[in-house]
């Protein structure tokens, strides 16, 4: 492992297919990168980019893929300088990058994706689609792919979407494909095809660079590591020469308190207190997603949901926060029968719900923090019960600062802030509310392992004040951090209830793999 702090890079070995060296780019008086340098050493090698949010690699991406132009610095292609003015050039060299957010048209078939931008095979008649499907077939061969290149795309799961945008750039002969947080949104056996995937093409010469918050993800696959830090290429080298302690040393600096569970200053209420549940669900039933579940979360408590994607983890919150009809079964906020016809009444009941994706669903990316932070306390504006503007504006003030948002002012726009701060914009909204029940659904998805442990510890802290927290992760090593008990789901219903302190990882996977008595 070399120290790049104080470590000037070899120069590019004649082998590599991609490399970067002393690249700078400012936005204002933001520098995102100060000569920062990234080497894949050979073709067919998985490249690990790793880093904080704002550490960087989203610009060191873009310059790769020719979405943004470097202020200083070399792009190498086979170890010679180029320049890309445009994605276009970038896929000219084989640089083909599958981003975070999925690029595809859900009403247009697969091969038509495949080919998106492109011109399609012709015929005297116009486009010949038979070959067009024909050709498409080829491609997904070469991934294994039994798709039927017809299917619409709106019709695949999240995975399979994945794998015909990872397609569509081999179709260009893409030789480095560019990979940003592809697993973010799958189930482990989603991701363990993907990897099978990545390792295949790596074994026809095709090289990727893989970013993940994920790090025993990045462990799992990866053959060698490029660690950014405030635009700065920190620590480079074989997977080998680091372990997961490096690894995170080298991203934050201080790292003793990421990885160990979330301290809190009080024990939450057990449940043989009396306590009256802040919600209490008895057969619970949605037809074709919820089996009769039972749960309780009192005040003060973390409860875990663990499962395999499509368990009803994320279904179990959604019926609780008025998105789904019950079929059957009560819920119960604070003893009193909730009866949600949507979520303005869940709202109205004290509970609030952080959404998987926060840039769709969770933030208004091109309003404010200001204003983000406090849309719900202002939403009454509407129904005829107007907060006090400096009431407001003093509520999103303290939650600015309990919430330790990093921006330049909460004036910004949410759009301007990294991933980790959004997600704290996202679930500040609902501090602000002074709600009695939190509904969380991946709380940390696509956030590095700082803002994680910050976020964690927000939380703990929001049950210390009373709080009642229902989270759902797809990361049990996040739930044994953060909760103080986990239920397990497996097809619609919950299997297991463990305390924290007692279950382990490969228990968890067990129980949500079906394997219970």
């Amino acid at each position: 492992m070399h120290d790049a702090l104080s470590h000037t890079p070899d120069p590019v070995p004649p082998g590599s297919p991609l490399a970067v060296a002393g690249v700078e780019k400012r936005y204002g008086g933001v520098h995102a990168l100060r000569g920062a340098h990234m080497t894949i050493t050979a073709a067919g090698v998985i490249h690990g980019l790793i880093g904080e949010n704002g550490s960087g690699k989203s610009t060191i991406l873009g310059i790769l893929c020719g979405e943004k132009s470097p202020d200083a610095g070399t792009i190498y292609v086979d170890a010679r300088p180029v320049e890309f003015s445009s994605p276009v050039a970038a896929l000219a060299h084989g640089i083909a990058m599958v981003s975070q957010e999925t690029a595809l048209a859900p009403d247009l078939s697969i091969a038509e994706n495949i080919f998106l931008g492109r011109r399609m095979a012709r015929s005297p008649w116009g486009i010949d689609w038979r070959r067009t499907r024909r050709e498409a077939a080829a491609v997904l061969a070469r991934l294994e792919l039994d798709y039927a290149p017809g299917r619409l795309v709106r019709t695949l799961r999240p995975d399979q979407q994945q794998m015909v945008e990872i397609a569509r750039a081999l179709s260009l002969d893409a030789r480095v494909l560019i990979l940003d947080e592809p697993t973010s949104s799958l189930s482990d056996d989603e991701v363990g095809a993907l990897f099978t995937t990545i390792r295949g093409l790596k074994a026809d010469g095709v090289s990727t660079i893989f970013v993940s918050h994920r790090l025993k993800e990045m462990f799992a696959l990866v053959d060698e590591f490029t660690v950014l830090r405030n635009g700065v290429t920190v620590a480079e080298g074989p997977a080998a020469e680091f372990d997961e302690q490096k690894l995170v040393a080298a991203m934050v600096g201080d790292h003793t308190s990421l990885t160990r569970p979330v301290a809190r200053t009080k024990p939450a209420a057990p449940a043989s207190a009396g306590t009256t549940p802040a919600v209490a669900v008895r057969g619970l039933t949605v037809d074709g997603v919820l089996s009769d579940v039972d749960l309780d979360v009192r005040p003060g408590e973390v409860v875990g949901l663990a499962g395999l994607e499509g368990a009803g983890r994320s279904e179990l919150l959604e019926a609780i926060f008025g998105l789904r009809s019950p079929a059957a079964g009560t819920i119960e906020i604070e003893g009193e029968p909730l009866r949600a016809r949507g979520p303005r009444d869940a709202i109205d009941r004290g509970i609030g719900y952080l959404p998987p994706d926060r840039k769709i669903q969770g933030v208004v990316l091109k309003r404010t923090v200001a204003e983000n932070l406090t849309m719900v306390v202002t939403a009454n504006l509407f129904r005829g019960r107007r907060p006090r503007a400096t009431d407001a504006r003093a509520t999103m003030d303290h939650v600015y600062d309990v919430m330790r948002i990093r921006a330049a002012s909460p004036d910004a726009t949410v759009s301007t802030l990294s991933g980790g701060n959004q997600q704290k914009v996202a679930l500040g909204k609902w501090i602000a509310a002074d709600k009695r029940l939190l509904l969380l659904d991946e709380p940390t998805r696509g956030v590095d392992v700082g803002a994680k442990a910050e976020i964690h510890q927000l939380l703990r802290a929001a049950a210390d004040r009373g709080l009642a927290l229902l989270v759902s992760s797809s990361e049990n090593d996040e739930l044994l951090r953060l909760c103080d008990r986990i239920l397990v789901m497996y097809r619609g219903a919950v299997v297991a209830s463990l305390p924290a302190d007692e279950a382990t990882e490969p228990m968890l996977a067990s129980y949500a793999g079906g394997h219970h008595e």
